[in-house]
């Protein structure tokens, strides 16, 4: 037998899914997460997975792990030390960074400070114009001094970033040389390598994140390895990167910037594989954890990918977050807005008697009151349990009982007291805001976008998404939740449903009607045979490589670009004329209008190369005719507003619904991992993949 396992690591769980390649069962395993030490769960939960099951470590073929520590290190500031060797007049490019503030009136707003502090920051004499010709030659002389004050600093890392590099690489790639003889332990991150495009701020960002964070990534990534190979997994390891795609754990050391949201984009990966097999083509999905919720959009079965990214101690809502507030990154992102609005997230009552929730986590230590492992802090877990939505007995398949009484003591001295409200009330309070914030992040990836949710169905996971779900597709007037089996564990299934994916870009800024074609097409055909050497060198056939080609767009005088699907392996008048009308219908959709009129700029040339994997189909079963009332559990007392207070609903065993049973809201559906709470007015029914189908039942 041969098997997949997919771990993911949380703020609060670390889920595992494991899939028998044979049979397409899929097994699930969920243990707390260790923040101290990220490692000691993955290794705990690939441990506990494979032993309940009876799996022999060498039967694993291949470990997908999506994970946060590269996020981790540059919010806690944890980076390794590092330097920056730019262009002689440049040292302080990271200084002064940009000149906008995410708040515009925001008198007290403090830009984050650079990565990398001035005294490791050095200039060498030399000069590219933009098109890449020498201006002033290379000093090596200088580079060489310069790599003697960073081997004097101690520096862990250096990250290189010369003007226009983009269009020619040749100074940069000297530095490099010379660097690596004086240096030759320390890991060097070159812009022509990691973000070959222009806007030189946004280039050094960009490559000093991932020289700042090698390092500790690497370090990270030695010792999983280290020791999975002790237990006897021989398999290939693969992590998630941020744009969706998988790539091997020696890439990931040499690349970690492109695996910074890494651990979120799973989730939205899985919705789309999910989607794809429903034939529901157009999804948001909704991942709501212990510690935030993510949001991402899909459209025609495929997730919307971004460039305008930022990371950072004030930038932790991804793309929705606020321009300016964090340290862009030039790497291709699935376009996620996140918030802190989890389980865990704490309630607490501001200085003006205004009740919040957020972004502060109780996360896995010591976590919400109810678990009892020393939280002192009412959290949106804690609420929900006050109201009945979650069940003390049902919580983790009855392995961690909660308690009712701490939590409402919690909420009762931190915010009721203090608001002049009873526990219930101050209970529905919390869960409302938590559900305020959420609605305004689908609102973001959505409306924002210039998409109408009206149209697209809503796949809720993580252990706490199907709690709230029903209420923000109400509110979001969607007509269509979807809520999957082992919903805790979905973003860990995304792992094993994504193929290798490799990214490259190049700059060239020519308009469309004056555009070299044979230039252009000599620049795609040197991407994809990157691309298709890259993956070759990963063990994948040829057979199983597709090139897509893509390219940033924008009219004439703008300072911004949309992306669109190029024409594939061909650069002619017909391709150009195919882009340029994408690129309107494009701009229409995104702001509203467009101007065919106008001529058309290419910005940069991109290609995706995907290494295609075998993935498993969803499981299908037949209903054995069993009645929905073998399904229930117990009836349990829970809070509705729009029934007017506590309500008795029946409680239902999730294994033991079978497809074509319907359950009629208000009702509770328990299982391992998650709650799903069904409103009045709405049905859920069970489809043959044992998904739970929310839509508003019919008047009548």
């Amino acid at each position: 037998m041969a098997y997949r396992l997919g771990i993911d690591i949380g703020g609060t769980f670390t889920d595992a899914t494991l899939i028998n390649e044979a049979t397409g069962e899929i097994r699930i395993g969920k243990v707390p997460s260790t923040p101290r030490d990220h490692s000691q769960a993955l290794l705990e939960a690939a441990h506990r997975i494979l032993g309940e099951n009876g799996v022999d470590p060498a039967q694993v073929t291949y470990l997908v792990h999506g994970t946060t520590v590269a996020t981790n290190a540059i919010i806690e500031g944890t980076i390794a030390p590092t330097g920056f060797v730019t262009t002689e007049g440049f040292r302080d490019l990271l200084e002064i960074a940009r000149q906008i503030r995410p708040s515009l009136y925001d008198l007290q707003f403090e830009k984050p400070r650079p990565l990398v502090p001035r005294y490791l920051c050095f200039g060498v004499p030399e000069r590219l114009d933009a098109r890449g010709e020498v201006v002033t030659p290379l000093d090596e002389a200088a580079v060489a001094r310069v790599a003697g004050r960073l081997a004097e600093e101690r520096v862990e890392s250096v990250a290189v970033c010369l003007l226009h590099a983009y269009a020619n690489p040749e100074h940069e790639k000297r530095v490099g040389r010379i660097l690596r003889e004086a240096l030759p332990r320390v890991p060097l991150s070159l812009s022509c390598e990691v973000a070959p495009e222009f806007r030189e701020y946004f280039r050094a960002s960009t490559t000093v994140i991932n020289a700042a964070i090698q390092p500790v990534v690497a370090r990270y990534l030695e010792r999983i390895e280290s020791q999975l190979r002790k237990e006897g997994l021989k398999a290939e390891l693969l992590l998630m990167q941020s744009s969706g795609g998988v790539f091997t754990f020696a890439e990931g050391r040499r690349r970690p910037v492109f695996m910074v949201e890494s651990g979120p984009a799973a989730g939205v990966i899985s919705a789309a594989y999910l989607g794809k097999e429903l034939n529901y083509p157009d999804l948001i999905s909704f991942d709501m954890g212990g510690t935030t919720a993510k949001v991402g959009l899909i459209q025609d079965g495929t997730p919307r990918i971004t460039k305008d990214y930022e990371v950072g101690a004030s930038a932790q809502a991804g793309t929705g977050a606020q321009r300016g507030s964090g340290y862009p990154i030039r790497t291709p992102v699935i376009d996620l807005v996140e918030i802190g609005a989890g389980g865990g997230s704490i309630a607490w009552v501001d200085s003006g008697g205004i009740l919040r929730v957020g972004p502060r986590s109780a996360g896995a230590e010591p976590g919400p009151v109810c678990y009892g492992k020393g939280g002192g802090e009412p959290t949106v877990t804690d609420a929900n349990l006050v109201l009945g939505r979650l069940q003390p007995d049902h919580f983790l398949g009855g392995r961690l009982k909660l308690d009712v009484e701490a939590a409402r003591r919690a909420i009762r001295e931190k915010c009721a007291d203090a608001l002049g409200m009873g526990v219930v009330e101050a209970a529905y309070g919390i869960v409302e805001i938590a559900n305020a914030a959420m609605v305004n992040a689908l609102r973001l990836v959505s409306v924002q976008r210039g998409y109408d949710p009206r149209r697209f169905a809503l796949v809720a996971f993580g252990g706490a998404g199907p709690v709230h779900a029903n209420r923000l597709a109400a509110e979001m007037e969607m007509p269509t939740t979807i809520v999957p089996p082992s919903p805790g564990t979905t973003s860990a299934l995304g792992l094993l449903v994504t193929d290798l994916k490799h990214e490259y870009t190049t700059t060239l800024i020519e308009r469309l009607d004056r555009l070299d074609l044979a230039a252009a097409e000599a620049i795609y055909r040197k991407l994809e045979a990157q691309g298709r050497e890259t993956l070759g060198r990963e063990g994948v056939p040829a057979q199983d490589i597709s090139c897509l080609w893509q390219a940033d767009l924008r009219y004439v005088g703008q300072s911004y670009e949309l992306n669109v699907p190029w024409a594939e392996n061909r650069v002619d008048p017909s391709a150009v004329q195919q882009a340029a009308d994408r690129f309107h219908r494009e701009h229409d959709r995104a702001n509203g209008f467009s101007a065919p009129e106008e001529p058309v700029e290419l910005v940069n040339l991109r290609l995706v190369a995907v290494g295609r994997i075998r993935k498993p189909g969803l499981r299908q079963r037949k209903a054995s005719g069993r009645d929905l009332s073998s399904a229930l559990k117990d009836t349990a007392s829970v809070y509705f507003d729009e029934n007017g207070g506590y309500v008795p609903c029946p409680l239902y065993d999730r294994y033991r619904l079978e497809p074509g049973h319907g359950i009629a809201g208000p009702a509770v559906v328990v299982e391992l991992d998650s709650t799903t709470v069904i409103h009045p007015g709405w049905l859920a029914e069970v489809d043959s993949h044992d998904n739970l189908i929310l839509k508003k039942r019919a008047p009548g």
